[in-house]
């Protein structure tokens, strides 16, 4: 997994520059090394990988840690790295200054991913507007190619 730097603190975020940016500007400063990648993604051990205009592919590993009494990865993991990709393709259609933060997300699991298994959570966005943006994803691994879980959600714009 490519090192990102993760914020550690609430001073490590961007400030009123990120105005200045638009969505995926901004993720492009992240992928970049410019700017901080959220705390969430160090936590969760997963990372923004790729970004372009309505595409966004995180990649991660589930530690012991994200996993639940059963054994298996928790359903949070999924829901956080599938809700980041999904979240990240509808910032890179935004303008300057604005955000957007979850509404509502939906994950199907399909089949447990493995401790130490990398994935990989492509998301397409197929609208932003105004006031909503929403965007879908897979979750599937590296490796094998297999899926491991689906996503959607619609965003909320917050800002700009």
């Amino acid at each position: 997994m490519r090192d990102l730097k993760y914020a550690k603190t609430p001073d490590d975020l961007p400030g009123p520059e990120q105005k200045e940016w638009t969505g995926l500007e901004y993720l492009q400063k992240t992928l970049d090394g410019e700017v901080a990648a959220p705390p969430i993604a160090g936590l969760m051990n997963f990372r923004l990988e790729a970004v372009e205009f309505g595409r966004a592919v995180f990649r991660g590993i589930p530690k012991y840690a994200a996993f639940n009494p059963g054994g298996t990865t928790h359903g949070g993991w999924y829901g956080a790295i599938l809700d980041s990709a999904m979240a990240c393709a509808i910032m890179s259609k935004s303008g300057k200054g604005e955000l957007y933060t979850t509404l509502e997300y939906k994950v199907n699991i399909v089949r447990p991913v493995p401790e130490g298994m990398e994935v990989e959570a492509v998301s397409v966005a197929s609208h932003v507007g105004r006031a909503t943006g929403v965007a879908d994803a897979e979750l599937r691994g590296v490796e094998n190619g297999k899926l491991y879980a689906t996503g959607s959600t619609t965003c909320l714009r917050v800002g700009g």
